[in-house]
């Protein structure tokens, strides 16, 4: 079926239990409570990144059986092919992991190296199943927005009336994230530090973040930024100091840090990372064919293949294996039309069955579903103007309220 323009109808016209984006004012005081808060990367090269001037109203009933139990379920499924994966040199080649470093990935996994977080990103209007698009399970961001900040925005906004005060929100990320890293303490090799980009503030900002919620649960870890890790004689990572380190969070995409000067030195050295290194098998949306060939027709997945290089049909997406914030995507819609995304990306790629975000007024919502440990627990909604959701997408809070206040619903006929 051709994809035609959106009409815009009223939302209880159109589908009683369809997502509402709700328009509300903003809280006045909200840049001073995020300096306050340190959330220094709410604005990005000019250009809004936090967005509260709306936000997406849930029912409980959508959270709890369409988000919540699909999150927790597609986690178990995508854990129980890592085994499978590891085990095999075809499937590692497959997706396109380097050789070099398939023994360590695989010990890693029968060490079942402790792991901390990873997001699901959904399509979701509120009716029918989520379906997902890919998981991030390496590198996820957007953590202290979904988790502290939007928290936050919930509770002034009842306090001053313009939300009711029943409203509620799909996230104990922050105690859930609190009780993981007291789980780990006895796991992770000290001393433990926490490392990023020095020059990114979005991630220095989310590294400042899961570091203060380790030292809640009394495991102190210290900051160091990626490019000042040294590297010992005997081939253990170092810190400027020169003092060996033990466990590294590194919110850097593993498959980047294989291919630096000192990745050659990571299966020898020692260290243990966080996340793990058998999350390069999650991290790969390779992984999405793999889950489509062993749950063919499960709800909440999207027909997805190893691309062969054949002429793209209408109807899929063609992503590359590693690719990050949208980049390299090309859309080819059930209309013929095209949509693709520059970036940095190449190599195998997969195609997925092509499947609309929800638009409302020319807003685009992604849904990214946390899981913390094994525990599904919080969403956070980004928000492009694009149906391809890139890093310049806007992040908008949400809330469960149950009657909540008409809005405009988008749909496709």
């Amino acid at each position: 079926m051709a994809v035609l323009a959106p009409v815009a109808v009223a939302a209880a016209a159109s589908a009683v239990d369809a997502v509402k984006r709700v328009a509300i004012a903003e809280r006045g005081n909200w840049r001073d409570r995020a300096a306050e808060a340190g959330f220094r990367f709410h604005t990005i090269d000019g250009a809004p990144y936090w967005d509260e001037s709306a936000y997406y109203a849930f029912t409980l009933r959508q959270i709890e059986n369409d988000i919540e139990d699909p999150s927790a379920e597609l986690h178990a499924m995508a854990l129980d092919l890592v085994g499978e994966v590891v085990g095999s040199e075809a499937l590692m080649a497959q997706l396109a992991i380097p050789e070099a470093f398939r023994d360590w990935i695989a010990e890693s996994w029968r060490r079942r190296d402790p792991h901390l977080y990873g997001r699901l990103d959904f399509a979701y209007d509120g009716n029918g199943p989520a379906k997902l698009y890919e998981l991030n399970y390496d590198t996820p961001t957007s953590l202290y927005e979904a988790s502290f900040f939007q928290w936050q925005w919930l509770e002034d906004q009842r306090n001053r009336g313009a939300l009711p005060q029943q409203a509620d929100q799909f996230n104990s990320l922050h105690e859930t994230l609190v009780e993981r890293f007291a789980e780990l303490a006895s796991r992770l090799p000290p001393p433990l530090y926490f490392s990023a980009v020095g020059e990114s503030e979005e991630d220095q900002g989310t590294v400042a973040y899961l570091r203060d919620c380790a030292a809640q649960a009394g495991l102190r870890g210290a900051a160091i930024a990626i490019e000042d890790i040294g590297l010992s004689e005997d081939g253990r990572f170092t810190d400027l100091d020169d003092v060996v380190i033990g466990s590294l969070f590194k919110l850097y995409p593993l498959e980047d840090l294989m291919r630096e000067e000192f990745g050659a030195a990571l299966p020898r050295s020692g260290v243990q990372l966080l996340e793990p290194a058998w999350k390069a098998v999650l991290s790969n949306k390779g992984i999405l064919p793999l889950l489509w060939q062993r749950h063919r027709g499960h709800p909440n997945l999207l027909e997805s293949y190893f691309d062969d290089g054949s002429a793209l049909p209408a109807g899929w997406v063609r992503k590359p294996l590693h690719s990050r914030e949208g980049a390299n995507v090309a859309m080819h819609m059930n209309d013929g039309s095209w949509q693709e995304s520059e970036g940095p990306y190449s190599g195998p790629s997969i195609r997925q069955a092509f499947h609309a975000l929800p638009v409302f007024e020319g807003n685009y919502p992604l849904v990214g579903s946390w899981v913390v440990g094994d525990r599904a627990c919080g969403v956070g909604i980004r928000e492009d103007n694009s149906r391809i959701t890139r890093d310049s997408a806007r992040f908008l809070p949400h809330a469960i309220i149950d009657d909540a206040p008409q809005g405009t619903t988008r749909i496709y006929l």
